[in-house]
């Protein structure tokens, strides 16, 4: 199948983005390297092209039950603009994907999703429209998203792209009218920063990105220090750290499943776990020495296999070799020794928190 292309597609070429196929999409994975991206996010600000992102829109008089019905986290009663984050799951309680929901009015939410996962989800989400009085449209097709990243992401986006976002709160998004069209703005991101997201159609994301470039404020940054940037803060990514077999009690998500509320897609399942426990949980490893783990490398105890890793780096911001990684509960505990089989050599690490970096979030 033919990999599509992003509305900035021949703006990253024309900068020599390396480019590769992620999520069905050819996107760049880097313009300078890794590790100048990563940085100029953590000490300045970094533009990131998600326009790969998948979006729906529910409207209508049972728009909030409906989200409340599919969505682990509850919507109920919330004002307009707050913006949450939970998982869609299955009845068993393994995970369909993670996403964003926002509250725009009393009967609109839109609906952001992974761009791996925007078929599954869309028919997911369409099969469970029945009974419900809504209006779904699937919108991924009509917009362009910007993701501007950083200590510095406030003061670019309101004088460099004439965006008044001061005044928005983390979490919370607002609809504005820009250029004769209207584009959603959220203080929202993936990368442990204050930051925010844009959405809009092409034509203005590629405005947007004009704009940046030319201003020599921030830096084009590619989806390899996305992923740097938002494991080293403990940020999960569907397909590592959630997935359809790892539920959110699993990945130790469980904040964001509401189990006080009426009934959604998979809430007996994961009220289950949480009561009795579960058999595998997503811990933080940090390694005694500079070798990296990958996805995919075992975790030993005692020379026997009791978990694999699901990302692992050498944390470009407190310079130590740290991983992520699916094991049985019985070794899960902060301070476990495990060890690490990195091709036919063994290295000894502890079990650690996931968060290796703390976040630096706009505090109110």
């Amino acid at each position: 199948m033919e990999e599509k292309k992003t509305c900035l597609y021949d703006k990253h070429v024309a900068m020599g983005a390396l480019m590769s196929p992620f999520a069905g999409y050819i996107m760049p994975i880097q313009y300078t390297n890794i590790a100048d991206e990563h940085q100029a996010v953590r000490q300045a600000c970094g533009v990131f092209d998600v326009s790969h992102m998948g979006e729906v829109l529910v409207s209508g008089p049972d728009a909030e039950r409906y989200v409340n019905h599919i969505f682990t986290n509850d919507v109920r009663g919330a004002e307009d603009g707050q913006v949450f984050y939970g998982m869609m799951c299955y009845p068993d309680g393994g995970t369909v994907d993670d996403l964003l929901v926002y509250k725009m009015a009393a009967e609109e939410f839109f609906l952001v999703i992974n761009a791996a996962n925007i078929d599954k989800d869309v028919e997911w989400m369409e099969q469970h429209l029945e009974g419900f009085n809504v209006h779904f449209e699937h919108q991924s097709a009509y917009y362009g998203q910007l993701a501007v990243q950083g200590p510095e992401a406030e003061a670019v986006c309101e004088k460099v792209l004439g965006l008044a976002c001061k005044d928005l709160k983390f979490y919370t998004g607002k609809k504005m009218d820009v250029d004769g069209e209207q584009i959603i703005i959220s203080r929202t991101g993936y990368t442990g920063e204050d930051g925010f997201e844009i959405y809009g159609s092409h034509y203005f994301i590629r405005n947007q990105w004009e704009k940046l470039m030319a201003s020599g404020r921030c830096k084009p940054c590619g989806l390899g220090c996305r992923d740097t940037l938002r494991f080293e803060v403990g940020l999960p990514l569907y397909g590592d750290e959630l997935s359809a077999e790892i539920s959110p009690v699993m990945a130790g998500l469980s904040m964001f499943c509401k189990l006080d509320k009426p009934e959604f897609i998979g809430k007996e399942a994961l009220a289950e776990q949480k009561a009795n426990g579960v058999e595998k949980r997503v811990i933080g490893i940090e390694l005694k020495d500079k070798a990296i783990p990958r996805h995919g490398y075992a975790v030993l105890k005692d020379g026997e296999k009791v978990g694999e890793v699901t990302t692992g780096y050498h944390c470009l911001s407190v310079d130590k070799s740290v991983c992520m990684a699916l094991v049985e509960t019985p070794h899960a505990k902060l301070g476990t020794e495990l060890e690490i089989q990195i091709r036919k050599k063994t290295f000894p690490g502890v079990v650690v928190k996931k968060r290796f970096y703390d976040k630096h979030y706009k505090k109110d």
